[in-house]
């Protein structure tokens, strides 16, 4: 595998990556980002020590990872959104996943890297990516690469959408909506939609969870697309425990104070697995992409973004 720098010894190998992974998991200094950059580096710099294993590992943490946030859905918020709120993020789904197949084919994008990158756009950025991506048997370097510009553009949407939302005199209300829709992680909705107003928070943290929980339905079809003919659905064990842990945090009321807790240790799990995830990546398979697939990513994000915020602000 070339390397970019002499290849550290063994020794070193390995306390560099202990030491990534107990930075993961005992600290909150590392975000998604940062933490799939740790494992790059890892694995194009320093060399992945435990290469042998870490693909499983982190194939069965992602999924696991997904479980877990299924403890932080309220089913409850979830109805509070009704029939307006489903019908946007189902139209919203339904024209990006649209858009991203036609991009994917100008592009000549590998079908599992257009999917991840519609999937992670449509709903809620990498969770989406996490789940979907066991579902489609995605590589790693796939998984990678579209995590990769989620989180760019995530982070871009972040700090521009707040000033677009005051030079347009969106309302708080139809701020939180456009938030909800056209900013892919849930964690930057909230940092966008808290520097908006309190009103705009509690609409885009509401209608977001909405969005997040089309990620059912999602993998399922997503596994009847590509199930490399196999002659039955196989309906992933994962989403359905997904299913059944916002359930249960919903209905039993002891969950209140436990779910929290799940879902930190969920986030933590799903940094890790993005370190590893980082950490597979070879420089051979990293001179293999093309920039194409970051242009078909930004246009499908301006696309929904741009349409969203016409809609919205024609109503308002």
């Amino acid at each position: 595998m070339p390397k970019l720098f002499p290849v550290p010894s063994p020794l070193l190998q390995k306390t560099i990556f202990i030491a990534f992974v107990l930075l993961i998991l005992l600290t909150s200094l590392l975000n998604s980002a940062m933490a799939l950059g740790a494992g790059l580096v890892v694995g194009l710099v320093l060399g992945n020590p435990f290469q042998a294993h870490t693909g499983t590992i982190s194939k069965h943490l992602l999924q696991a990872a997904v479980v877990g946030l299924g403890f932080g859905i309220d089913l409850y918020q979830v109805a509070e959104t009704g029939l307006m709120g489903i019908v946007y993020t189902l139209v919203s789904l339904a024209a990006t996943l649209g858009v991203g197949l036609l991009l994917g084919k100008l592009f000549y994008t590998p079908p599992r890297l257009t999917h991840l990158l519609s999937s992670g756009t449509a709903i809620c950025g990498g969770s989406a990516i996490a789940a979907v991506a066991p579902a489609i048997k995605a590589n790693d370097q796939e998984i990678s690469v579209a995590l990769g510009i989620v989180f760019v553009l995530n982070a871009v949407a972040l700090f521009i959408f707040p000033p677009i939302g005051h030079a347009l005199g969106l309302s708080q209300q139809q701020f939180g909506t456009w938030a909800a829709i056209a900013i892919h992680d849930t964690s930057s909705v909230v940092g966008a939609a808290t520097r908006y107003g309190d009103e705009a928070l509690q609409i885009a943290t509401t209608l977001k969870l909405t969005r997040a929980l089309w990620i059912v339905p999602l993998v399922l079809v997503s596994s009847l697309l590509f199930k490399d003919g196999q002659k039955k659905l196989s309906i992933p064990t994962f989403i359905l425990l997904f299913v059944l842990a916002s359930v249960i945090s919903t209905f039993i009321p002891a969950m209140e104070t436990v779910s929290p807790t799940l879902v930190m240790l969920a986030k933590k799990g799903l940094l890790l697995s993005l370190f590893l995830i980082g950490a597979n990546i070879s420089l051979s398979a990293l001179k293999a992409i093309s920039p194409k697939p970051f242009w078909q990513g930004l246009i499908l994000w301006l696309f929904i973004s741009v349409v969203s915020l016409s809609f919205i602000y024609g109503l308002g």
